[in-house]
Formats: structure tokens, C-alpha cells, sequence
């Protein structure tokens, strides 16, 4: 593949292993960096392939921008990233909401993330919420048992109002969004295109009662091993692209994506401007991060992030192995390490 690269670059003058260290393995970073050169290099269905098999998929992703126009054009950014650090609250230790926040505060967290019991609840939250530094990074909501994604209409519905009723919810709270995942292996009779047809008739609206909320929907992909429909970023991009609602977004998991993806790098960046949340967990015992002894590592990803200007949160959802005190600060500084280096 890079020999095809060298080809297309013709006298840029680099040898193959610089180029190889240069683009970090994809083929999207190497066209990024070269945009500025006054004569645009053609994008050959080739290289388009082979992009596509790092992980840069053309469905609804920068690469995709690309593709279509034949020729470079720069990534569309949101300006400067910085990495905002949240956790999901029940990981954090602590008798009450309250105690737990004010340990999120001395920790220098940046937000929390709640459960989908904030409904019925937003009261008690947002006393507790009053007096801490952290904001609300993500209500984590799931399924709701696959009903939106039902193949019976009427469940179908009650999905729907239930979905409506915590975006509600989640607006009072100022949350970033709703995490949604259409449905975990075996809660719909549904074939993927039919749960995809399903979503882009149901999202549309969804989406639009999530902006008068002041929120946003945001679909999570999954590994195979929980679940058979949307597992990589690109194609939750895609339905993202194809709602066309500012209010359905999207996120990744680290630990999810170090089973589907083969870039994390590539798979942030084919994410793009539909990003809003992301989970943070290593790969093996889906642990804090740095628990595994560093073999998970968040550079690449972290740099797909920068590329793209990501301004939301990040957020544990995991494990922790040993005493909460002492660990979850190791992993806040594991991570603003491999920030740095990225």
C-alpha cells in the first residue's frame, strides 16, 4: 500500500520508511499533511481502498469528503482540542452524590456522567450538581430492552416516548447527551438494514425534540460480542450524516474499539464533527486506564482527536482493580501523558 503512496507522491522527496513513520499508517493523516502543497495530488481508487482498509472508511467520514471531490481538502475542525476528563459516578467512591461530586472536584475531573435514573430525579441532581465544579459530561441510558429497534410497532412507540422522556431529562441537567445503543445482541428479530431503515425514520424527530431539549442523542457502537449492528464509528458517522439532525450525534469506546476498529486514529477521524462522547477503558480486563501495564495505549486516538478539534468529554467507563483513591488519580495522569504525547 505506501508503495503505491511513494508512487502517487512522485518527487516529494521521502524514503518509504519515512513515509511509513510520517502518516502513522494512514493513508488520510499522509494527504492531510500534504494539502498544502500547491499541486493537488489525485486521489486514486486505489489509494481509496486501501485507506478504507486502515480503518478510514468512506462512508460518511473526512475520507469520504475526499473520495468524492477526487482531490485533498483539508479537515474540517472545531478549533483547538482539549481533554476534558469525566467519569461515569457510580465508579467513583463515596456514600452519597454529594461526596462523590466533591471527590470528582479535588481529583480535577472535568464532568460526570450519570445513569438513566436522573428521570423523575433531576431535583435531587441538580441540588447535588450546584455546588460542584464538574458538569454533566453524558447521561449513559442504553437500550431501553432494544424497543426502538422492536420489529412490533408498538413497542417501537414506547421506545420512542421513553427515549424523549430522559432527553428531557438530561436537558434540565445541561447534559453534553444521551447515550443510546439501538438494541444489545438479542432484543430485536431485526436484519441490519431493517434497523437501520427503522432508525432513520424514528431519529429524524427524536432528534429534533433533543435540540428543544438543549441536548443531543448519541449513538454508541458496540463490539460483536454485545452487539450485531453498529460496531464501528464510521457507521454510526454514516446514520449521523444521513439524519441530518444536529441533535443525533455519535461516540467511541476504546475499549469497544480496540476489538472492531484497526485505527483508533482512523476511526476518530471518520467520526469527524459527529463525535460528542467518549468512554475510556483499556482493552483487556476493561479496567482503568494503565491497569493493564500500558499495553493499551491512547496516543493514536488521542491524536485522531486533536485532528479532528474534539471539544467534549472523556469519560471512564470500567473497572478498577485495588483502592479508588489511590487509582483513579494514576489514571488521570496515565492519561494526560499520552494527551501530551499525542
Amino acid at each position: 500500500m505506501f508503495e503505491i503512496v511513494a508512487k502517487e507522491l512522485g518527487d516529494i522527496p521521502m524514503t518509504l520508511e519515512e513515509l511509513k513513520e510520517r502518516t502513522s499508517n494512514t493513508i488520510l493523516e499522509l494527504y492531510q499533511a500534504y494539502a498544502d502543497y500547491e499541486a493537488i495530488m489525485p486521489l486514486t481508487d486505489e489509494i481509496v481502498a486501501a485507506a478504507a482498509a486502515f480503518g478510514l472508511a468512506a462512508s460518511g467520514s473526512a475520507l469520504g469528503a475526499v473520495a468524492s471531490d477526487r482531490k485533498v481538502q483539508p479537515i474540517d475542525t472545531k478549533g483547538p482540542s482539549a481533554l476534558k476528563l469525566s467519569s461515569q459516578i457510580g465508579i467513583i467512591p463515596g456514600k452519597s452524590i454529594e461526596e462523590k461530586l466533591a471527590l470528582m472536584d479535588a481529583m480535577g475531573f472535568d464532568g460526570v456522567e450519570l445513569g438513566g435514573d436522573i428521570v423523575g430525579n433531576e431535583q435531587k441532581y441538580r441540588d447535588a450538581l450546584a455546588n460542584a465544579k464538574v458538569k454533566v459530561s453524558a447521561v449513559c441510558w442504553g437500550s431501553h430492552g432494544g424497543d426502538l429497534v422492536s420489529a412490533d410497532p408498538e413497542k417501537r412507540k414506547g421506545g420512542v416516548a421513553a427515549l424523549k422522556r430522559v432527553l428531557e431529562s438530561a436537558g434540565e441537567l445541561k447534559s453534553t447527551g444521551v447515550i443510546f445503543v439501538p438494541a444489545f445482541n438479542g432484543q430485536t428479530t431485526l436484519a441490519n438494514q431493517d434497523i437501520r431503515k427503522v432508525l432513520l425514520d424514528s431519529l429524524p424527530d427524536i432528534g429534533a425534540h433533543a435540540l428543544r431539549c438543549g441536548t443531543r442523542v448519541i449513538l454508541e457502537p458496540l463490539n460483536r460480542g454485545e452487539a450485531f449492528f453498529l460496531r464501528q464509528l464510521a457507521d454510526a458517522a454514516s446514520i449521523c450524516r444521513d439524519v441530518k439532525s444536529d441533535g443525533v450525534a455519535m461516540m467511541g469506546d476504546f475499549y469497544h474499539m480496540g476489538i472492531e476498529e484497526t485505527s483508533d486514529l482512523g476511526a476518530f477521524i471518520s467520526a469527524g464533527s459527529y463525535l460528542h462522547h467518549v468512554h475510556l477503558a483499556t482493552t483487556e480486563g476493561r479496567v482503568l486506564p494503565g491497569q493493564d501495564g500500558g499495553k493499551r495505549s491512547y496516543v493514536d486516538g488521542f491524536r485522531g482527536l486533536k485532528i479532528i478539534g474534539y471539544q467534549d468529554y472523556c469519560s471512564f467507563e470500567c473497572g478498577v482493580r485495588g483502592d479508588r483513591q489511590t487509582e483513579i488519580p494514576k489514571a488521570l495522569q496515565f492519561l494526560k501523558d499520552h494527551w501530551a504525547q499525542a
